[in-house]
């Protein structure tokens, strides 16, 4: 044991006892095992000292005497030891770990069996040292003197033997010496076939045309080593270490690079990196593949054969390549249940991926697809299938949005009833009122038409048709038939704009002289809206041939699908030809010109075309449909579905009322709902009306017997609702009064939201009206923009500027983030109908100013959002003192932003929505797959719902659901949109969809999604 003495001086400092160990040079100091750990000790005279198994970890000894000392069995692991005398010391067995030995003396050092694995030996002197057993895994010993040292059967796996100094009188293992000659004397062009190099530090290695066929590589660290052009066919190299490695033009065939360590900085060829995951994908049998770019740095042109030997894999990834056509081979593939090709080059996927019959998931999204293929129908578990951004054309879009089961049923009546092709197209025709429109649509039919003077203005829409030949893509000639859509430019008509003014048309926006009162710029917005990106010609009517000016130039730059301008005079026919050319040669280049449908569908619409009446019951439909070949319900209901979303009929599948019911003639209906809001007892009564007025309004022999579906089509147009607890009697909110009733209002603690347009389009608060009008406060509060809301001893009042472009909500009472977020939820739905609307919604500011201001600062939500996403805690208010706001406790103040969109929704139904649900709950509970159950005497299919393309409707505001057992089957299913989607909100309740579902019914509701899985 040391002697106490000797620590005791040791411990004064180490100028004391150098000068005692002076003053005493022949006495022998003892400090075995003794705890010196992070005891400065640098420049200590510890020569011939008796340092056996004493603590010295981390202790700085640099430069210290240590000639001849016993340290065998010393803790010394991250001491420093730089430039220390340790000729002949002794420091057998000693834990050198991750030491600092650098320019250290050990020459005749015994060092065997020691540990100094990760230590720093660069530049040590070891000539003469015994080494033999050391552990010198990963230590440096660049530039260390090994010059006839021991190093037998020592460990240097990893070791950076880099400018060591080696003599033939060294004894080292003949592999180490590899390394070192390698490192030393370079290994460009070496013949290193079949070497064991497993463990080598070869970082930075010049390796460029070695031979290293066969070799051992497994662990080695060849970081930044060049291996151009290197012979590695068959070569391990498991587990190597590869970043910043070059590779280029490297042999790699059968080389095995499983769980090698590549980064985006090491050159190699894509091929060779694929192989690398499929090895590991083999060996460790895993059952995903993700080889998508961002991940592999490959941008792949092609998929490289091993892929397909992976009969195992269940999801592979690879979008973001540049993949431009799928091999046969990917039927190889049985087990995938999940195959990501989005974001190629694909112009066609392989009739072989019908061989993925266990896939549910396939993401085709931006490719360069034209037509879905037809394979894809016989995938039967596929419940989960993104195509969007591709050039599409077959099948037809609004087949398309109706998911997987109709794309099936669409392929299958090809299939069986041969095809025809659709040549047939709207033509849209839009402006202020008195512009010209109605003169335009007569003249494109007749040129020769009259003007009439007296000529009452469009109520509403009137549809002609014209037609004219073309010669499609086989030189035959064909009938192209144009539906000519003359719109009424009254204001009144605007609510009715997002269900006529269709994706897949050409618009017309016909203006005249009178430049102030075109309104221009609204009209381009709203078919920037609502019409999915479709050509607008600008039709300047000079009447009397005075100018019409309109800036272009400015308008071509904002709206890219504003195509030409062209000037005529509608009453002398001067420029009606070119109008004529124009029109012709932008609707026959619209995408859905020439769409492949069944032969039975073409036979069914022309029967329905030459029909004389305004309307036929659903039953008429059917039948007309079994007369012509269309056997099926399904294909029936699909059938209707796409005429209506064409425009060329209505058929309000998911409405219990207007279901039955097929109008035929949409400008019937249109008229008849605008008669209500044009009559002039109607105006006068500030839109109020009952069904004894609607009698009178409706007393022509075309409505009499429709008065119920055409009252039920206002509501469907959000144009009106029932009072509550009235028998019969409705308000118009657009003829509202235009002054704001007076109430009081309690500005303390109030929850306050603006919404922000970008462009804001007419009718959002006369619709939003319709949707809550259950909870106007005494059925009065309201008028013309703007209403005040009651719910739960709270208030909420909704105001919309219109010349400002933004609607304005505060809530004050009992439950404000409750009503709340009901609001939000309705007005959202609404925004959601203009597809790519713009706006902004606002909170405001909850400093210690802002919280008594009726003016406080607003921040916009998204900002904040992105300033939590960038860790940005707080937030300035703009307002002087400029207090700062935390980012967190502005959302949280204001509602759960941790809410989902589908909870908010669901969570916040009005009183009579949720007795719905809780009665839908009592129905399904228990109810197994397969079972039916019946809402208002008509069946529902547990293992249906998922094809009704309705989610957008959510829950209807009618009659109450009943719900009794059935265990009959019905080809009507379908029909009851509305109590489907109760259905799946039950289900939700329920928790009989899983997780995955409810995130793809997410999806669905984003239009991200065309189908639902079914419940498990």
């Amino acid at each position: 044991m040391s002697n106490l003495k000797h620590l005791e001086i040791l411990g004064q400092s180490v100028k004391a006892w150098n000068q005692w160990r002076k003053a005493n040079p022949n006495f022998k100091s003892n400090l075995s095992y003794a705890n010196l750990s992070y005891a400065d000790l640098s420049g200590a005279n510890l020569r011939n000292a008796n340092l056996s198994g004493v603590n010295l970890t981390n202790a700085d000894l640099s430069g210290a005497n240590l000639i001849l000392a016993n340290l065998s069995k010393a803790k010394l692991s991250g001491a420093d030891l730089s430039k220390a005398k340790l000729s002949s010391a002794k420091l057998s067995s000693a834990d050198l770990k991750n030491a600092n030995l650098g320019e250290a003396d050990l020459i005749f050092g015994y060092l065997s069996g020691a540990d100094l694995s990760e230590a720093s030996l660069n530049n040590a002197n070891l000539s003469e040292a015994d080494l033999s057993g050391v552990n010198l895994t990963n230590a440096d010993l660049s530039g260390a003197n090994l010059n006839n040292a021991n190093l037998s059967e020592a460990f240097l796996n990893g070791a950076n033997l880099k400018n060591a100094q080696i003599n033939l009188e060294t004894v080292i293992d003949g592999k180490w010496r590899l390394l070192w000659e390698i490192l030393n004397q370079g290994g460009m062009g070496r013949h290193l076939s079949g070497a064991d190099l497993s463990g080598f530090d070869l970082s930075g290695a010049n390796l460029n045309g070695a031979d290293l066929s066969n070799a051992n590589l497994n662990g080695a660290n060849l970081n930044g080593a060049d291996l151009s052009e290197a012979n590695l066919n068959g070569a391990d190299l498991s587990e190597a270490k590869l970043s910043n490695a070059n590779l280029s033009e490297a042999k790699l065939r059968e080389a095995n690079l499983r769980n090698a360590q590549i980064n985006l900085e090491t050159v190699i060829d894509s091929k060779w990196l694929i192989i690398k995951l499929v090895q590991e994908a083999l060996i460790a049998r895993q059952g995903k593949l993700d080889l998508r770019s961002e991940i592999t740095n490959c941008n792949l042109t092609e998929i490289p054969a091993e892929v397909f030997e992976l009969e195992h894999l269940e999801e592979l990834d690879l979008r973001s390549n540049q993949l431009i056509s799928i091999p046969e081979a990917i039927g190889k593939l049985i087990n995938l249940t999940k195959l990501n090709l989005s974001h190629n080059q694909l112009t066609s996927v392989p009739d072989s991926i019908a061989k993925l019959t266990n896939l549910t998931d396939l993401d085709l999204r931006n490719n360069k697809l034209t037509s879905l293929p037809k394979s894809i129908t016989k995938l039967t578990n596929l419940t989960t299938l993104y195509f969007s951004g591709n050039p599409l054309h077959t099948p037809p879009i609004e087949i398309r949005m109706g998911g997987i089961e109709a794309i099936r049923k669409y392929f299958r009546q090809l299939e069986e009833e041969g095809t025809n092709y659709l040549y047939e197209a709207k033509l849209l025709i839009l402006g202020a009122g008195g512009a010209g429109k109605t003169t335009l649509a007569h003249k494109i039919i007749n040129p020769n038409y009259k003007l009439n003077p007296q000529e009452a203005p469009t109520d509403g829409i009137d549809i002609l048709q014209w037609s004219f030949k073309i010669e499609d893509k086989q030189g035959v000639k064909r009938d192209f038939r144009v539906n000519i859509w003359d719109f009424g430019g009254q204001e009144i008509y605007h609510t009715t704009h997002q269900f006529f003014l269709t994706k897949r048309s050409l618009y017309a926006l016909v203006v005249d002289n009178r430049i102030e009162d075109n309104n221009f710029p609204y009209w381009l917005n709203i078919v920037e809206l609502l019409s999915d990106k479709s050509p607008i010609l600008v039709i300047k009517n000079e009447k009397n041939d005075r100018p019409c000016q309109v800036n272009e130039s400015q308008y071509k730059g904002r709206f890219n699908n504003l195509k030409d301008s062209l000037s005529c005079n509608l009453a002398t026919n001067r420029g009606l030809d070119d109008i004529l050319k124009f029109i012709q040669f932008y609707i026959e280049k619209l995408e859905h010109i020439g769409d492949i449908l069944p032969q039975t569908w073409k036979q069914v619409r022309d029967v329905l075309e030459k029909n004389k009446y305004n309307y036929i019951s659903f039953q008429e439909y059917l039948k007309i449909c079994e007369e012509n070949g269309l056997k099926k319900g399904e294909d029936r209901l699909q059938l209707s579905g796409y005429l209506h979303d064409l425009g060329v009929i209505l058929h309000f599948q998911e409405d219990e009322i207007l279901s039955q019911t097929v109008i035929l003639k949409p400008e019937w209906g249109t008229a008849a709902v605008y008669k209500v809001l044009e009559n002039e007892e109607v105006i006068n009564n500030l839109g109020k009306f009952s069904d004894r007025d609607l009698e009178k309004i409706w007393d022509e022999e075309q409505y009499v017997d429709k008065q119920l579906e055409l009252l039920q089509l206002m509501k469907k147009f959000q144009l009106c609702y029932q009072l509550p607890e009235t028998d019969g009697t409705y308000i118009a909110p657009q003829l509202l009064t235009f002054e704001k009733p007076i109430y009081d209002w309690d500005e303390d603690n109030n929850l306050l939201l603006r919404y922000s347009y970008e462009f804001m389009p007419k009718g959002i608060i006369t619709r939003f009206i319709v949707a809550i009008h259950s909870l106007i406060e005494k059925e009065q509060l309201v008028w013309r923009s703007g209403v005040v809301l009651h719910k739960d001893e709270t208030r909420a009042e909704v105001i919309e500027d219109y010349d400002r472009r933004k609607i304005s909500i505060k809530v004050s009472g009992k439950n404000k983030k409750h009503l709340m977020n009901i609001l939000i939820y309705e007005l959202d739905k609404i925004h959601d109908s203009y597809h790519r609307l713009k706006y902004d919604k606002s909170i405001p500011c909850n400093c210690e100013l802002c919280q008594t201001s009726l003016n406080p600062n607003f921040y916009e939500l998204e900002n904040l959002r992105e300033r939590l996403n960038l860790k940005k805690q707080t937030i300035e208010c703009k307002f002087p003192p400029y207090h700062t706001v935390q980012v967190s406790s502005l959302i949280e103040d204001y509602w759960n932003e941790q809410l989902s969109k589908e909870q908010t929704k669901y969570k916040n139904l009005m009183p009579e929505e949720e007795q719905k649900i809780e009665q839908l709950e009592t129905a399904v509970e228990g109810k197994n797959i397969g079972e039916n159950l019946k809402v208002n005497g008509f069946p529902i299919m547990l293992d249906n719902i998922e094809s009704i393309p309705v989610a957008r409707d959510k829950i209807n505001h009618s009659p109450n659901i009943k719900i009794e057992n059935s265990t009959e089957k019905s080809k009507i299913t379908k029909i009851w949109g509305v109590a489907a989607i109760a259905t799946i909100i039950a289900l939700f309740f329920n928790g009989i969809f899983n997780t995955e579902v409810k995130q793809l019914f997410d999806r669905w509701l984003n239009k991200d999604m065309p189908t639902i899985s079914k419940p498990e």
